[in-house]
Formats: C-alpha cells, sequence, structure tokens
C-alpha cells in the first residue's frame, strides 16, 4: 500500500484526516503511566510512549488505554511496525524525551502519533525481523554504552547505557512520591563492575515495567540498563561518589533477558563479554553481596565532618 513517513506527516498533518500508513522502529520505550483517578470512571487507564523513526527522523508515539495492556509488551526496542488507522496530535509539552543514541537524527517535536481502540481505531502489525527489508531505510538502534573508567568525567544529568556483572544487590525499598502521599516509588541498589575501574556502577534501580526483571536482579547476573541518568553530587566532598539512577525510558536487561537484543551487536558490550570470559567465576562470587540496608550516599565518617 501507499505509505507515508514522518517527515512528510509534519509537512501535512493540519491539511489531512485520513493519513497513509506508517512504516517504523522503535527507539525507545517508556515506563507504563496509570492516571486512574477515583472520580474518573474509566476502563484501562494507562499509557505508554514510544519513540519511533523511519528515514526522515524521530517522533513521539503514544499508546492509550486498553491498547497499552494488549500491545506493550510485545513492542520491544528495536521492533518494527506497520501503523494505521492512527490518530496525530500536537505533542503534550511536559513529557520527558530519552537521548537519541544517534545525535545526527532529526526529532519531530510538534506532533506524536496517538494510537486509541476507537475514534479511529488503530491497526497495529508487528513485522518480523526476518522480513524487514534494507530498502525500507529504517535506522538501527543505537546505544550509549559508557565504560566504568569513563563515568566520573560524565556532567551531572548525562544519559547513557550500562553494562556489568552484578557484584551487589539491596533488598526494594520504598520512597514517597510526594509527602504525604499515599503512592510510593519502588526502587533497590545494586552494584556492577566491567573491569575498566576498581569502581563498580553504583545503580538506583527504580521499578519499571518489568517486574519479572526486577525481582530477579541477583549477584553474578549479566545487567544491562539503558538510558540512565549520571548524579554527581555537585558538593565539594572529596569522598563524593557519583552514581547512575533510572530515567522515564530506562530499560532493565539480565542473564535469560538478552538474546535478540539489538545491544548485543554493540562494541563496548563485545568487550564486557570477553572481559567475562578471563574471569573466574569463583573468585568473583566471593566478592558478592545480597540484601541488607544500604544507606547512600554514605555520611561522613565523624560529626565534625557532618
Amino acid at each position: 500500500s501507499k505509505l507515508t513517513n514522518l517527515g512528510h506527516l509534519e509537512m501535512t498533518w493540519r491539511s489531512r484526516v485520513r493519513f497513509h500508513p506508517l512504516l517504523v522502529r522503535i527507539l525507545h520505550k517508556s515506563r507504563l503511566r496509570y492516571y486512574g483517578k477515583p472520580e474518573k470512571k474509566m476502563d484501562m487507564p494507562y499509557q505508554a510512549y514510544f519513540e519511533v523513526a523511519d528515514g526522515s527522523g524521530m517522533m513521539s508515539m503514544v499508546l492509550w488505554n486498553s491498547l497499552c495492556p494488549e500491545w506493550y509488551h510485545s513492542m520491544k526496542v528495536g521492533t518494527v511496525l506497520l501503523l494505521d488507522k492512527y490518530a496525530i496530535k500536537t505533542s503534550y509539552p511536559f513529557k520527558t524525551h530519552p537521548t537519541p543514541g544517534d545525535s545526527q537524527m532529526k526529532r519531530f517535536a510538534t506532533i506524536e502519533i496517538s494510537l486509541n481502540v476507537r475514534d479511529p481505531p488503530t491497526e497495529i502489525s508487528i513485522i518480523p525481523e526476518e522480513m524487514v527489508k534494507p530498502e525500507w531505510g529504517l535506522p538501527e538502534v543505537k546505544y550509549r554504552f559508557i565504560t566504568r573508567s569513563e563515568l566520573d568525567d560524565l556532567p551531572n544529568n548525562h544519559s547513557c547505557d550500562v553494562i556489568g556483572l552484578v557484584t551487589f544487590v539491596g533488598r526494594a525499598e520504598r520512597a514517597r512520591k510526594r509527602e504525604h502521599s499515599e503512592d510510593f516509588w519502588l526502587y533497590r541498589w545494586a552494584h556492577a563492575i566491567d573491569g575498566t575501574s576498581d569502581q563498580p556502577f553504583i545503580l538506583e534501580l527504580f521499578a519499571t515495567s518489568q517486574p519479572d526483571v526486577f525481582e530477579r536482579i541477583h549477584p553474578m547476573t549479566y545487567l544491562v540498563c539503558t538510558q540512565m541518568r549520571v548524579i554527581q553530587s555537585l558538593t565539594e566532598n572529596p569522598s563524593r561518589t557519583v552514581y547512575l539512577t533510572t530515567s522515564n525510558e530506562s530499560q532493565i536487561f539480565i542473564t535469560g533477558w538478552h538474546k535478540g537484543q539489538p545491544y548485543t551487536k554493540d562494541a563496548k558490550v563485545k568487550n564486557f563479554i570477553q572481559w567475562m570470559k578471563s574471569q573466574s567465576e569463583a573468585d568473583q562470587i566471593k566478592k558478592t553481596v545480597i540484601g541488607g540496608y544500604y544507606p547512600f550516599p554514605r555520611p561522613p565518617d565523624s560529626f565534625l565532618k557532618y
């Protein structure tokens, strides 16, 4: 059928009611958001953002309501979609934006693709990777992997991806989303090493929309975290520690979930795997820890410094 592209959509969307089908690849995926309120009677008040791209650039795509439980888990980073009977809306101005792996990619920020169960009922098809043709010109998923030796020089709030061997994982903890709120964030601390530094990555992992992975982070698993944010404490404390925290678009993968993921082709991921092959598993197991209370950032050694 006749296809359109994202660049053409941005130029012509105001003059059209019906749009040609779109062929796009998912580059980023947000956590699932529940926006239900007691006074509003909605069956499935869910929403998820994706960043999708074709040869012309990248645009946000929003999955609404009952389409979320039906499609959210099938729509992975790297998945190719054929979309028809979708709607185009002006972009929501306050949403978060992931940092694209390809800094040269054009971003269409004024509009977003809206996928609904009605008005109009969107038709979604997933194209298997082996059927994707090079002539479609769809971009590959690109990452921004860093090593532990590079981390200390990165600025606060820098976006990056990491891979490491888990040496410590703390218990799940809760933090109130807002003061006096009944809603909580669930998170846990983890350490991961990659052989490039004596120091581990310190990771603050909030529960994303991957409970099966979040609950199974154990020492000795290969952990990949994407779209992490660097937190550099801005104090002059010489013992300050830089750590990484998850963002709205973070994805977490552990041993058993890596097969077929686009990052397996990344050079830094391959380097890490080579380093792991040179390590003795028995030696690494001796250094691992699980559970317990992990106060972080650590308080100073004495009250005088405090």
